[in-house]
């Protein structure tokens, strides 16, 4: 369905599990889960303006670009751990996944991906076609007895 294509992912995980912090932040947190024919994908955005949201599809892979404006220099900051500027995910898809169809909805600070299973991966019956052919004497079991012992 979905491929993850972090590297550091369990460096990340095991520093966490060591540290108790992670060792980068995370930008665009992501759950994602398959219901039925299609895949849900959800991105945690929260303060992006929808206007910044910025999503492509290339084959198999989906790029979401979103932006937080940067904060006001003249600003005293007691503190300023939220991710600013332009940052981006990638996620790639498995083939089985219909890229055409991907809709996309912004609410509450999460962006959700429905990706539909293709109809090419979709599990289908295959009709078997049945031919009653009669078998001649020679053919059965124990019929032309000459022309097997000739």
């Amino acid at each position: 369905m979905l491929m993850r294509t972090d590297p550091f992912r369990d460096l990340d995980r095991l520093t966490q599990q060591v540290f108790g912090t992670p060792a980068r932040p995370v930008v665009m947190p992501m759950d994602a889960w398959r219901e039925g024919d299609e895949f849900f994908a959800e991105l945690d955005l929260p303060g992006i303006d929808p206007e910044s949201l910025d999503l492509d599809v290339e084959r198999n892979v989906v790029t979401v670009r979103a932006s937080r404006p940067q904060l006001d220099p003249d600003r005293t900051m007691i503190a300023a751990e939220r991710t600013r500027g332009v940052f981006s995910r990638q996620l790639l898809l498995g083939e089985n996944l219909d890229t055409d169809a991907i809709r996309a909805d912004y609410r509450d600070g999460v962006l959700r991906l429905v990706i539909p299973i293709a109809e090419k991966a979709k599990p289908r019956k295959i009709e078997v076609t049945r031919h009653e052919q009669r078998r001649s004497l020679s053919e059965q079991p124990g019929g032309d007895r000459e022309a097997i012992n000739a």
